[in-house]
């Protein structure tokens, strides 16, 4: 399973656009976005986990892909990494 930071999103993004989006490259385990407490809007940025392969497909076909105007910046969580390798030791 792989956490992707997804960043730029526009305020009228929702959970459902988000995992509609990056179901095109798999099955979508779960989305999360951060959302402003009293307007409810996202903030601009959440996370979507997916399996690694279909991650690593979703990563590289949206990272920098124009999205409601935005254009979009997908990467690996970098603390889902230190998390994992700390769990190794």
């Amino acid at each position: 399973m792989k956490k992707m930071f997804v960043n730029n999103l526009p305020s009228e993004t929702s959970e459902t656009d988000v995992n509609r989006l990056f179901s095109e490259f798999g099955t979508v385990r779960s989305v999360h976005l951060a959302t402003d407490v009293f307007t409810r809007k996202c903030r601009g940025f959440g996370f979507v986990e997916m399996e690694g392969h279909e991650a690593r497909a979703a990563v590289a076909a949206l990272d920098g892909k124009s999205y409601a105007g935005k254009f979009l910046r997908v990467r690996f969580d970098e603390l889902d990494k230190r998390r994992s390798s700390s769990k190794r030791r």
